[in-house]
């Protein structure tokens, strides 16, 4: 089994894509990418687009290459989008790529909200194929779980599904789930994963309350103490504040508690929360922003 992450804030760009290739599948999970639009009252910076331009081609690539696509949820950053601002994947960039034999897993109809549910339509239309309901399905080295909250249940009612890869090893994508449930930390834990992929809880989110935050570092602990390679990115890393509590997280724990960054071998690159330093140090020209969204400026000079 090979594994790449493809989008994680740690890599500059919101998302939590991967690639999973076995002996007969080339697996997808959450084939998307977003840019915080507005952070610091400042719109992403072109160094951040000129790396989601990267990690677009890359996933656009495997699109076309995939036996299996797994979406996790709706949300912007992933999914392909038909109504995608200049820094998502548009829908229209994977129209006619791929195989038709191609499986595409989600969730469950009775587990989308009202937006989600419009999204699938949309995609589903854009892209001429059908999608298959996922939950407590297996297929090969896929098994799905049922629906389980989008960080804390008692917030949002927003759902997410977890997707297990096993071959040689057992790989679990736990995208969005925060670590704000006990019980999802639990079926987590059940399913006694290799490798774990997950995303953290929302430190620079102000609504964030103190409850929550030790619950999601008691969540951490355990997780960190009960898997071997424990990958924790997405959310958390949006601020730098994420970078110091994983540190602190692989000392109590006493092992390495990894970023999507690490795992692959990269320095860290937490773009959007050094989005004002960036700013600082690369002034942006006047009307850029408006000129990129029109396809009349690029990323060349701020490579």
């Amino acid at each position: 089994m090979n594994i790449s992450i493809l989008s994680a804030e740690s890599l500059g760009v919101r998302g939590l894509c991967c690639h999973v290739e076995t002996r007969e599948r080339n697996i997808l999970i959450d084939p998307g990418l977003a840019l915080g639009y507005m952070r610091h009252k400042l719109l992403p910076h072109p160094r951040q687009v000129l790396v989601a331009e990267k990690v677009r081609r890359k996933i656009i690539t495997l699109w076309g290459e995939a036996t299996d696509i797994v979406f996790s949820h709706f949300h912007g950053d992933h999914v392909p989008l038909v109504d995608a601002n200049p820094y998502q994947l548009r829908a229209a960039e994977l129209t006619g790529r791929g195989d038709k034999k191609t499986r595409i897993w989600c969730k469950n109809q009775n587990h989308l909200s009202p937006s989600e549910a419009g999204r699938m339509e949309t995609l589903k239309e854009t892209l001429g194929l059908d999608f298959l309901s996922g939950e407590d399905m297996s297929c090969g080295p896929l098994r799905f779980s049922c629906a389980v909250p989008h960080g804390d249940p008692h917030a949002t009612g927003d759902m997410v599904m977890m997707t297990l890869v096993e071959e040689d090893r057992r790989f679990l994508h736990a995208s969005d789930i925060q670590l704000l449930n006990h019980e999802t930390v639990s079926k987590v834990l059940a399913w006694r994963p290799d490798i774990l992929l997950a995303g953290g809880p929302p430190l620079y989110l102000s609504r964030l309350s103190e409850r929550q935050i030790h619950e999601a570092w008691e969540n951490a602990l355990r997780l960190a103490r009960g898997v071997g390679v424990f990958i924790l990115d997405h959310h958390l890393l949006r601020c730098s504040e994420g970078m110091t509590w994983l540190k602190r997280l692989s000392m109590v724990a006493g092992k390495p508690v990894l970023c999507a960054a690490d795992f692959i071998g990269k320095k860290p690159m937490l773009l959007e929360a050094e989005r004002q330093s960036l700013y600082r140090t690369f002034p942006v020209s006047q009307g850029w922003h408006e000129d990129y969204a029109q396809g009349k400026a690029t990323t060349e000079n701020y490579q």
